[in-house]
């Protein structure tokens, strides 16, 4: 994806002061310029690095908090002007995912939840002076829209996210495409158009995917995929007399997909697939990948015209430049039980980003890095921040596992929910487990939005996505 184009200069004002207990908060612009980045000593400065779903959600509710009643400054730093829910990117990356879903604008948000946006990328951490370096700014055609610029905190907050991890295989960097950001699925879905086009015109065979990594990621696109490809080879002459279209190939090294969840749920996942016409190679190792095929270990080679990589989890490039904050191998950030970083009180981390044990769980059992989890720690640190403000204890977070769903498809699901009174875990399968995967979005988007918005925002997308195409094209 590209940078973004620069926003309009009309947004960059001065804050306004904080809003009254006894009166209406008074609106403030969104967006922070450049001089209020290292502006002199003022209210608290809560810093976010990362507009995921942990860094937004977490944003919105500091805002509501110390931000609306004037206690600290709140400020969210990511390098697009919108947001998306990862969970989604699989159905973005298919051209299955309606246009007003799962895409949230940050400056309407910070407007309406009482934080402050700035538009940048953090490239390295000075921790004795409390400031973020920026990455300098720069549109599609690379022309600088700001230079490289300096944020000062008095608390720092990291929800920068994870990257796939390629784990060294030669190949997977130059060769295979991945499904990390909202830019990857509209690359991987422009990539997916040509190759159903290359086929059609050149005559070739079935479109050949192969997806490496049998996790919830790619158990999810590889159901997406086949159900797109299906409805893209009905436009084409050649490829709708095919028998098979489209030829998709899961690789996954463990015994069974889905090792996060139940045996029988990924059992059932499985039989989902290959009924959709998936293949399963279980126990296979990947050794290289190369353009137009996948070497195994075991010398043989899956012919792919796309490979796409979603194979393990690890943390982004720029956690290298902490100074000196504690990484595992993994590249995550050390927290403590309270999410504060190791080694500096100041700095605190969530999701997929974060490195923190599980409370009451064997030695060596972390937080998983799952939607839910960033949910919860998001929650957490809206009450435990104002505690840190104040020079009080903090407590220690607690995961509470409340099942998990994989998305098979635009009709169907499978996994299971833990009831929050009764803690008994029901499985779900069919229809209603993708009513219950549709409900997880909606409780964001009601965040974000307000229930009453996010109802007729979801009335308003099922109207109108009957007279859309199953399958954008562009």
């Amino acid at each position: 994806m590209h940078p973004p184009q620069p926003p309009d200069t009309a947004l960059l004002n001065p804050a306004p002061a904080p809003a009254s207990d006894t009166g209406p908060p008074q609106a403030a612009p969104a967006l922070v310029d450049d001089a209020a980045l290292a502006r002199p000593r003022g209210p608290h400065r809560l810093v976010i690095i990362g507009g995921g779903a942990a860094g937004l959600e977490l944003a919105a509710r500091l805002g509501h908090g110390v931000g609306r009643r004037g206690q600290a400054e709140v400020l969210l730093v990511d390098p697009f002007l919108t947001h998306v829910w990862k969970p989604l990117l699989h159905e973005m990356a298919a051209g299955t995912l309606r246009t007003h879903e799962g895409v949230v604008d940050f400056l309407p948000q910070a407007r309406r939840h009482h934080f402050r946006f700035h538009l940048g990328t953090m490239e390295s951490l000075d921790r004795r002076r409390r400031q973020v370096r920026l990455a300098p700014l720069r549109d599609g055609d690379g022309m600088e829209i700001a230079p490289r610029r300096t944020v000062s905190y008095d608390t720092l907050v990291l929800c920068v996210g994870s990257v796939v991890n390629d784990f060294g295989i030669p190949g997977v960097c130059d060769h295979a495409l991945r499904l990390d950001s909202a830019g990857d699925a509209g690359h991987l879905q422009r990539r997916l158009i040509a190759t159903c086009l290359r086929a059609e015109f050149q005559e070739q065979g079935p479109v050949r995917v192969v997806i490496v990594g049998g996790g919830a990621t790619g158990v999810e696109l590889a159901a997406e995929l086949a159900d797109a490809l299906r409805e893209i080879a009905g436009y084409g002459p050649r490829l709708s007399r095919l028998k098979r279209p489209a030829h998709i190939c899961i690789v996954e090294t463990g015994p069974r997909l889905l090792a996060a969840l139940p045996p029988a749920t990924a059992a059932r996942a499985q039989a989902d697939l290959e009924q959709r016409g998936v293949e399963v190679r279980l126990r296979a190792r990947v050794a290289e990948v190369m353009a137009g095929r996948v070497q195994l270990a075991t010398g043989e080679a899956l012919p792919a015209d796309l490979t796409v990589w979603c194979a393990g989890i690890r943390g982004p490039d720029l956690l290298q430049h902490l100074d000196g904050l504690a990484l595992t191998s993994a590249r995550q950030v050390r927290v403590r039980p309270t999410l504060r970083t190791e080694g500096d009180e100041h700095i605190f981390a969530l999701g997929d980003c974060a490195h923190c044990s599980l409370a009451g769980a064997p030695e060596g059992t972390t937080v998983p890095p799952r939607a839910q989890a960033a949910h919860q720690q998001a929650r957490f640190l809206a009450r435990a921040l104002p505690l840190h403000m104040a020079g009080r204890p903090l407590p220690a977070f607690r995961f509470r596992d409340y099942g998990a769903l994989v998305s098979i498809g635009r009709s169907t699901a499978v996994g299971s929910l833990v009831g929050q009174i009764t803690g008994r875990r029901f499985n779900l399968h069919g229809a209603l487990a993708r009513w219950s995967y549709r409900v997880q979005q909606r409780r964001h988007l009601a965040l974000l939005h307000g229930p009453a918005r996010a109802l007729l925002a979801t009335l308003g997308g099922w109207l109108t996505g009957r007279s859309q195409p199953v399958v954008k094209l562009h």
